[in-house]
């Protein structure tokens, strides 16, 4: 996923701020070093709770554009697993919208979280 493409993506000149939260694969979890994650999903339902995130959020604040994308797959230390963007007119828009969306994406969307360890693996809770 390329950051960059996504911010180009969600850019319009309209709106003077865009709040962005990037979650990228940590190399530790409960201090146990994380070789790699497998995260999955329930895809048709995943997009349809997705809109349900974006449509709520256009509703509750003056905001322009909203960009979610969650990876899916072998990710890796340093990878980017999820990426939000919201532009907005003015900054406490976007930002409010932002921590929305991800807070609800964690919440609702059936996107499911293995980590990988050198001794083992676990399914995660998203919602952490």
């Amino acid at each position: 996923m390329d950051a960059s493409l996504c911010i180009a993506e969600a850019k319009d000149d309209e709106y003077g701020g865009m709040s962005i939260f990037i979650g990228q694969v940590r190399n530790k979890t409960k201090g146990k070093p994380v070789v790699r994650l497998q995260y999955e999903c329930y895809q048709s339902m995943a997009e349809k709770e997705m809109k349900k995130i974006a449509d709520q959020a256009f509703r509750q604040w003056s905001i322009g554009n909203i960009l979610i994308h969650h990876r899916t797959g072998t990710l890796h230390v340093g990878d980017i697993a999820v990426i939000i963007i919201v532009s907005a007119m003015h900054r406490a828009a976007a930002f409010d919208a932002c921590r929305y969306v991800i807070d609800t994406l964690k919440e609702t969307v059936p996107i499911w979280k293995k980590e990988i360890f050198e001794d083992g693996e676990e399914w995660v809770s998203a919602h952490a």
